[in-house]
């Protein structure tokens, strides 16, 4: 059941990471575009802005769910590797908690959010302003999957180090 869990979970994260590396790439491309437009031709495209925003957002959001995936949130190791092992794990499970319960008010309160800006558009494109907004609860549903996933002993981490620590010599 695990596995099987595991494997749908992993498909449904490769579509959602490969969405955010799609997101980065296509805003660097715009901008890239916009600044080469800009400068040779004295000519911006009226959308480049708006749509660079808007990949921002998505791919900040995104990037948010991925980090819990990768357990790369901020942890205070210096403190807790004093307290006994046991204490530790109790502890582990009260912050997935705390997480899940993160992704819950993402879901909860991003979709009552995207609901009240359906009405108005964005300026440039004509999109429902609400576009911007949808990627909240789809971030609290990913982080709440993660959580689930790490509340229950399945790994999530799929990148292995790349944390931040520089290695001993």
């Amino acid at each position: 059941m695990k596995k099987t869990l595991k494997r749908i979970a992993l498909a449904v994260d490769s579509l959602f990471e490969n969405f955010a590396l799609i997101s980065i790439a296509s805003m660097a491309i715009i901008v890239a575009i916009q600044v080469i437009t800009r400068k040779l031709f004295n000519f911006v495209f009226f959308w480049s802005e708006e749509v660079t925003l808007l990949l921002m957002v998505w791919f900040s959001f995104m990037g948010i769910a991925i980090g819990f995936r990768e357990k790369l949130h901020l942890a205070m190791d210096s403190f807790t590797n004093l307290l006994p092992k046991r204490f530790n794990r109790v502890l582990d499970k009260i912050i997935l908690v705390c997480v899940f319960a993160f992704g819950l008010y993402l879901v909860k309160n991003g979709w009552a959010f995207t609901v009240l800006m359906n009405e108005s558009t964005l300026p440039a494109t004509k999109l429902p302003n609400s576009i911007m907004y949808l990627v909240m609860p789809i971030t609290g549903i990913m982080i709440c999957v993660y959580t689930f996933l790490q509340l229950i002993g399945i790994e999530t981490i799929r990148h292995q180090n790349i944390d931040e620590e520089v290695p001993k010599t």
